[in-house]
């Protein structure tokens, strides 16, 4: 039985078809995005214009047990995927792009050239557009993430998503330091770069933990955060432990703003790539 939600997320959630133009030029193009595939709530808010592109294909080769992405064996690259960013975000009329990726162990770079690809490529074809990238980690390989790094995509983000104590049942396949390290990492090559990471609340962990991470965060360089509702994709994934009122999320944002970090969005449908153009320029008037 699935659980009812609180009633602070009533609103209307409809598909990505919705929007029939949208969805047969990202078809036109073969081209995934989070929204769909990760079954985002908030995808009738910002799409398309805010739609958060998926590539590397939409397989995983983890099992992340909170995430509504299909596992199992990755598709081959799909070397048009950069140029056909480039043409929806022009057809689209996106000032703002966000990119992000299902995690490709099965490569040797995780993937990453086909970040840099599309990076420069926006960068080249449409120099006032943002881009920003989150990423997976690489397995922790440095020259991986130096590549995104010196790519320079106006923000570049790897979400820890939740406290090392739930690792083993929520990201199995993934590490908490490495994790960590991504973030440390690409302020160690840049230090210019805009880092930025999210949590999910509601899997089972304390407010005392979930500062506790806040605080690692900080002290790995990053600049901006999210903090968003885990909702269970399917009575087969992770279940949600519980729901933080929208009070208890609001308090994050002046702690974590008194860490020092540049920008804190805390709120029960907020995610990655919510208005993350927003947040984008809030870190800009603090440096």
């Amino acid at each position: 039985m699935r659980q009812s939600l609180p009633v602070w997320f009533n609103q209307r959630l409809p598909r990505a078809g919705e929007d029939q133009g949208a969805d047969s030029l990202l078809k036109e193009l073969k081209l995934h995005t989070i929204c769909e595939s990760g079954h985002c709530p908030n995808i009738s808010r910002c799409f398309p214009n805010g739609a958060a592109f998926l590539i590397l294909g939409n397989i995983c080769s983890r099992n992340c047990s909170f995430c509504a992405v299909d596992k199992g064996q990755p598709q081959p690259l799909d070397s048009d995927e950069p140029s056909n960013i480039v043409e929806a975000a022009k057809r689209l009329k996106i000032n703002y792009i966000f990119i992000t990726s299902v995690t490709r162990d099965d490569l040797k770079d995780g993937g990453a050239n086909q970040f840099v690809r599309t990076i420069e490529l926006i960068h080249q074809e449409l120099p006032s557009v943002g881009v920003e990238v989150l990423v997976p980690d690489f397995r922790g390989n440095p020259s991986a993430i130096n590549s995104v790094v010196q790519a320079r995509p106006e923000v570049i983000g790897h979400n820890i998503e939740t406290i090392p104590r739930l690792y083993p049942y929520v990201r199995p396949m993934a590490d908490y330091q490495r994790s960590l390290d991504v973030l440390r990492l690409s302020k160690e090559f840049d230090s210019a770069a805009v880092t930025k990471s999210g949590i999910m609340l509601g899997l089972g962990e304390t407010r005392e933990e979930i500062v506790a991470v806040m605080h690692d965060l900080r002290s790995a360089g990053c600049d901006l955060l999210t903090l968003g509702q885990y909702l269970s994709p399917s009575n087969h994934h992770y279940p949600i432990k519980n729901f933080p009122t929208p009070e208890e999320f609001a308090d994050y944002e002046p702690l974590g703003e008194k860490m020092g970090f540049k920008g804190v969005v805390s709120a029960p449908l907020m995610r990655s790539s919510f208005k993350a153009g927003e947040l984008y320029k809030k870190a800009m008037l603090v440096c």
